[in-house]
């Protein structure tokens, strides 16, 4: 279960990743770009992922960005609690 679990981890944080470039010009934004590569890619393991994650994106990720890649509403947006 856990070894699924990382899998969808990581489908979290590509779509929330992709959707800063959507936020900008769109995926190919140099300074979206920019920022992924300073931030996260060339990094490495000297910094901890996530810290990493949250100076690229300036927050943690989220599921918002995976409920819609798939097609789900978040309750936030329709209205329900």
């Amino acid at each position: 279960a856990a070894g699924y679990y990382s899998y969808l981890w990581a489908d979290t944080l590509v779509a929330d990743a992709f959707e800063a470039f959507t936020e900008a010009q769109g995926p190919y934004d140099r300074e979206v770009s920019k920022r992924l590569l300073e931030k996260v890619l060339t990094v490495g393991n000297t910094v901890d992922p996530l810290e990493g994650y949250r100076a690229f994106r300036g927050r943690e990720a989220g599921i918002d960005a995976l409920m819609r890649k798939r097609g789900f509403v978040p309750a936030s947006e329709s209205g329900e609690q």
